[in-house]
């Protein structure tokens, strides 16, 4: 199995998929295909038509885009492992801030983009972006007070894959945000795979 990333510094939607792969320890191939180069877009072509990355490719030669539709593919193949709740309720609900995360936040998207190397305190706090970061806060507040932590669903599942680019963002740009969530920021942050691709995003960063 190959998935194919964007830079880590800035491929918020590589991060998701690369993060779950390897908090479950499921093994796959990384091919890293450098985004903004003259030859991008004709590399992820030879991949996938959809001319974005990631990308996954199954073992069978299947090819599935959209960072959404990759950790479904891989919740379907690895039933074993939790990717989602196993609560039938937790599941609807996790899926349902995913498919929130994946679709909406395009203010947040626009003003505070995902540079992991970046610091860069009170940029992008236009109102409408705050608006976007009070919505996610209180996803993440109703979610840890029904689960009880440290996730949003007790265990990390996809669904804190899909935010992890959100703390990475509030790492960055340091937004006023409650207690609660700098606390989930931290645990997101701490966990050996987001760490992993934090380290690997600085260097890239650095070269």
């Amino acid at each position: 199995m190959k998935l194919v990333i964007g830079d880590k510094n800035s491929s918020s939607w590589s991060m998701r998929p690369w993060v779950l792969l390897k908090h479950f320890h499921i093994p796959f191939e990384e091919t890293l295909i450098r985004l903004g180069q003259p030859d991008t877009k004709r590399k992820i072509l030879d991949i996938t038509p959809s001319g974005k990355v990631p990308c996954l490719v199954t073992d069978a030669g299947d090819v599935v885009w959209e960072s959404l539709a990759i950790m479904e593919t891989l919740a379907e193949q690895y039933p074993h492992r939790a990717l989602w709740p196993r609560d039938a309720a937790a599941r609807a609900r996790a899926r349902s801030i995913s498919a929130e995360m994946h679709a909406g936040f395009s203010d947040l998207r626009q003003n505070m983009p995902m540079e992991i190397a970046t610091q860069a305190p009170g940029i992008g706090a236009t109102p409408a972006t705050l608006s976007d970061i009070a919505r996610i806060e209180a996803i993440w507040s109703e979610c840890l007070a029904a689960s009880g932590g440290p996730f949003l669903f007790d265990e990390f599942c996809i669904a804190d894959a899909m935010f992890a680019p959100v703390a990475m963002r509030f790492n960055s740009y340091a937004p006023a945000i409650s207690e609660r969530a700098h606390e989930y920021c931290a645990r997101v942050t701490a966990l050996p795979s987001v760490a992993a691709w934090i380290a690997d995003a600085k260097k890239e960063a650095a070269r």
